[in-house]
């Protein structure tokens, strides 16, 4: 049996992370298909042009992930968060997804998406310490 010897590498490489990409996309479509990440931006300014609002993520594989949802300060409480994930999941429907996934901080917003029908599918502990990370779901069929 031969033995091998490996170098190890910590750090930004571009081209070593275009591999890694291809790589593991060639092995899913292999067992999967085309599953056709796409980007979503959704974005919500006010009169004036500011943005105020807004989530970004990607769909693929059936689902939508948000990645980001952020309000300005001025803004929470006011229905422009539900307004922005109405609209989302009205995406995520065109793109053919049956959900949408997301995951949330303890100190973050667990009740907002709890409000909107996210269902808990699981939690973190201690990350980051002291809190909880929690990954939450919403089947839209």
């Amino acid at each position: 049996m031969a033995q091998h010897s490996f170098q190890f590498t910590l750090g930004a490489d571009a081209q070593a992370r275009a591999v890694i990409e291809q790589g593991l996309k060639a092995y899913n479509i292999e067992h999967i298909g085309d599953y056709g990440y796409r980007d979503v931006e959704l974005y919500a300014r006010d009169a004036s042009g500011a943005v105020v609002g807004g989530l970004f993520g990607h769909s693929g594989m059936g689902w939508l992930y948000v990645d980001y949802l952020w309000l300005d300060d001025a803004q929470r409480g006011a229905g422009l968060g539900a307004a922005l994930m109405a609209q989302v999941e009205d995406e995520a429907r065109r793109r053919g997804c049956g959900g949408v996934f997301l995951y949330t901080y303890s100190f973050q917003a667990p009740a907002f998406y709890a409000r909107l029908g996210f269902q808990p599918m699981g939690v973190l502990d201690d990350c980051p310490p002291g809190h909880q990370r929690i990954y939450l779901k919403k089947p839209l069929r």
